[in-house]
């Protein structure tokens, strides 16, 4: 296959493993792990936020991203992470509208933790089984009644839309990602080479 574009939507206030568990996952996996040194990852991954330049996590991380919403090319797969700061994104108007067109053109739309409910707000969850983090579950079933709120699943792949719990899960996320385009093995071997347990099974790994 050719290499898979992934753009991973940044704001202020966005949880660090939220976006760094998938962009690490996405930046090591290898089609041939004997030339892991010598061949590029078959993802190419690019941070986007809405006016380009940096943005400031939710602990106090700044991060530059590479493109704004007005120059930012195609992607194949969309990743929208979550934080504290998908509750002041909710109610952005040119966040919302973004999300709802681009996700509308990309192979594959994926989030983490909260950053599912702006994909609800965006009008893409309708419809589909989703998840998020285990303290947003009663939010999302209030927000978005066409969709199915899954309680008991870390990811729910549900075809075009592929949504985890909180911030941990994100690279299980990924994982089911590089798995979905490069098999099993290369996401297994991507699992190994950071030293990360492969996740043998959706099931939420905590109760509540």
């Amino acid at each position: 296959m050719g290499r898979k574009s992934v753009g991973i939507v940044m704001f202020d206030d966005i949880e660090v493993l939220d976006f760094c568990g998938p962009f690490e996952v996405f930046s090591v996996a290898r089609l041939n792990e004997e030339n892991r040194r010598e061949e590029p990852s078959p993802f190419q991954v690019k941070l986007i936020a809405e006016h380009g330049g940096q943005v400031c996590t939710s602990g106090g991380m700044r991060v530059n991203v590479d493109y704004g919403f007005e120059n930012c090319p195609p992607f194949d797969i969309l990743c929208v992470p979550g934080g504290w700061g998908t509750r002041r994104e909710v109610s952005n108007p040119a966040m919302l509208a973004w999300l709802g067109a681009r996700g509308k053109e990309v192979e594959l739309v994926t989030s983490v933790c909260t950053g599912a409910m702006l994909l609800g707000f965006a009008g893409l969850l309708d419809g589909h089984r989703a998840t998020t983090h285990w303290r947003s579950l009663d939010w999302m079933a209030q927000s978005f009644p066409q969709t199915t709120v899954v309680r008991d699943l870390h990811v729910v792949d549900d075809g075009a839309l592929i949504s985890s719990a909180g911030i941990s899960a994100g690279i299980d996320m990924a994982l089911t990602v590089v798995a979905r385009y490069c098999g099993a093995s290369v996401a297994r071997a991507t699992a190994r080479h950071m030293e990360y347990p492969y996740p043998e099974t959706s099931e939420r790994r905590i109760t509540f």
